[in-house]
């Protein structure tokens, strides 16, 4: 994909799978809803959770975004990122309603900010700075594989 075609893809997209390095060495993946901001992909999470902790240790995520049910369709990008927590109060409470915001269209009013401020309480912002990117899109083989 060109680097515009990427931008597209990840912006359309919902999930992104997080893996870094766990206690053990062994990669552990998950998924994480996510907002582009700036060239750089931000999620929350729990600060307690294992991801969390894998960062502060080691702050390399491999990240990937992927689409497709059959071979022919499969396409998806591949970022290597620099991540970075943001613990500030404010900034985690502002992030989480800037991603609410992109995955629940009931995302307004004062309940709903409320609801964020109690969630974030216990979380922490993921801002990945793209290092690299690999891409493949299969649609664009026209049949021969």
């Amino acid at each position: 994909m060109s680097p515009e075609e990427q931008a597209s893809f990840v912006a359309a997209q919902r999930v992104v799978i997080c893996a870094t390095l766990g206690p053990r060495g062994w990669p552990h993946l998950m998924p994480l809803w996510y907002v582009v901001r700036d060239n750089d992909l931000w999620a929350w999470s729990y600060a307690k959770s294992q991801k969390v902790r894998n960062i502060e240790r080691d702050p390399r995520a491999t990240l990937q975004i992927e689409d497709g049910e059959r071979y022919e369709e499969l396409r998806g990008v591949m970022i290597e990122a620099d991540s970075t927590l943001h613990r500030d109060p404010e900034l985690v409470i502002e992030f989480g309603a800037e991603l609410m915001r992109r995955y629940r269209a009931d995302a307004t009013g004062p309940e709903f900010i409320d609801v964020v401020r109690a969630q974030a309480a216990k979380r922490v912002a993921l801002q990945f700075t793209v290092r690299r990117v690999a891409s493949w899109d299969h649609r664009k083989l026209g049949g021969a594989y």
